[in-house]
């Protein structure tokens, strides 16, 4: 795709280039007994046109269930949940803990530079978890986890899924969020 780019930016240079040498050309036999000779040559304006796709983030759609600052009481509604939907649970291996009053990865997780710390959800998934809310909407408090019932890529299936989920839990609600999908290291 670059060598294509590059080949059809030097092709209309040199032709750009040729053209502007004949009309200068031109220009300067009209004018040859004229005592003043135009200090100026015609311009062209080009334009590049750039790929904008945004490679790094993506726009998904969240359905939660409910938001609290009190683990305790989404963790046992997470569950609650799990048996009338029939909808797993995906804790990803995080935990709340208690001395750091955050969901976290356990301390010997593969991931060194996560272990011991919290990693947000960032794929769909039709599945429930407990999520910073404030990883998906900064507009949210810093410690307000969210009981997220899926993400979604398209607002048609997260508007199925949270009339489904309105039958049991009515305070549930879909977030639109663009959320970075490349490697977190």
């Amino acid at each position: 795709m670059r060598n294509n780019i590059t080949s059809l930016l030097m092709v209309s240079f040199l032709l750009l280039v040729s053209c502007q040498t004949k009309k200068f050309k031109i220009e300067q036999s009209a004018y040859a007994n004229a005592t003043q000779i135009p200090t100026t040559v015609p311009t062209v304006v080009t334009e590049i046109v750039t790929d904008t796709t945004d490679y790094e983030n993506a726009t998904y759609y969240l359905v939660i269930a409910d938001t609290s600052q009190v683990y305790a009481k989404l963790h046992k509604k997470m569950f609650s949940l799990t048996n009338q939907l029939h909808q797993p649970i995906d804790t990803m291996g995080r935990y709340y803990n208690k001395e750091k009053n955050s969901i976290v990865l356990p301390d010997d997780a593969d991931d060194e530079l996560y272990a011991g710390g919290y990693y947000p959800r960032r794929f769909p998934s039709k599945t429930l978890s407990l999520d910073y809310l404030n990883f998906y909407n900064d507009k949210a408090g810093e410690k307000t986890i969210a009981l997220l019932a899926g993400i979604y890529e398209s607002q048609t299936s997260a508007d199925s899924a949270l009339v489904h989920l309105k039958k049991i839990e009515h305070k549930a609600f879909t977030l639109k969020t663009k959320m970075y999908i490349r490697c977190m290291h």
